[in-house]
């Protein structure tokens, strides 16, 4: 039998995503290896990956492209360009978690054709992204997002600062946001990645309607779709559990990168 050859993967960024993603590959035996990490200091860095037994090299976002093949970004907003770029011009894989700043940088989906790169988005906190991609080969007609947070997970937004909106004492469910999916990534550009995922697997984010509610009755984050199209009528709710570490992000969304990079390497793959 043939042996895969180890598909060197990089890590930027080891917070409620990345570290998970890191211990899973430093424990696998499918052929990945931990190439190279990045963190806000070295020191940080050191610290956190104290459990690896294959050390990684430490460097900044912008070395990471010299050591992996792979890069899955779990970066502030603010510093996605500076790692994508190079990835990509260097024909590399880019898992990102910042889906939200392909719309901002979309010029990077050329630059990916141009030099043989290729992007590859998880699902993230969502589900029936395959079904919705399948529906968008026919009669796609209407899609639909309805997300309700914890007001703790959207305290932080940039839309919500800048309304100096309250949150911290809130009674009832309240409507921060209804429009399409573009004007939400620009106003809640960390909070709501997994809306765009929705809309680049279906009518784009221009036609994907969505609404976004901080709901003190609510514990986890939840997503709601409809779909409606010429095969096929779909409703679909997820309930996702936040992480400790940030409330922003839920728990299966490392789990969901993990699957996406596994999927490259896997001898049989069930869906995208």
């Amino acid at each position: 039998m043939a042996q895969k050859e180890n598909i060197r993967v990089g890590i930027a960024g080891l917070g409620a995503v990345g570290l998970p993603v890191a211990k899973f590959i430093d424990q696998t035996d499918l052929p990945l290896v931990l190439s190279a990490v990045s963190a806000s200091t070295p020191a940080s860095a050191e610290a956190k990956l104290s459990g690896i037994q294959t050390k990684p090299v430490i460097c900044s976002v912008t070395e990471m492209v010299e050591h992996c093949d792979l890069i899955l970004e779990c970066l502030p907003p603010a510093l996605f360009r500076d790692l994508a770029e190079p990835v990509l011009k260097a024909g590399k894989i880019l898992v990102p978690l910042s889906v939200t700043q392909l719309l901002v940088h979309w010029d990077l989906i050329e630059i990916a054709e141009q030099f043989g790169g290729r992007i590859i988005v998880p699902t993230g906190a969502l589900l029936g992204l395959d079904a919705v991609r399948a529906a968008a080969q026919g009669g796609l007609n209407s899609v639909t997002m309805v997300t309700r947070k914890p007001p703790g997970g959207l305290a932080k937004a940039p839309f919500v600062i800048e309304q100096g909106i309250d949150l911290s004492d809130l009674k009832e469910p309240m409507k921060l946001y209804e429009g399409s999916v573009r004007d939400a990534a620009q106003k809640f550009p960390a909070n709501v990645n997994v809306s765009v995922a929705l809309a680049l697997a279906g009518l784009g984010p221009d036609k994907t309607e969505y609404q976004i509610w901080a709901d003190p009755a609510v514990t986890r984050n939840t997503h709601s779709i409809r779909l409606e199209s010429d095969e096929v009528s779909l409703d679909m709710t997820i309930e996702n559990v936040p992480t400790v570490e940030n409330p922003a992000t839920g728990k299966l969304t490392p789990l969901s990168a993990i699957a996406a990079i596994r999927g490259l390497v896997d001898t049989m793959r069930v869906g995208s």
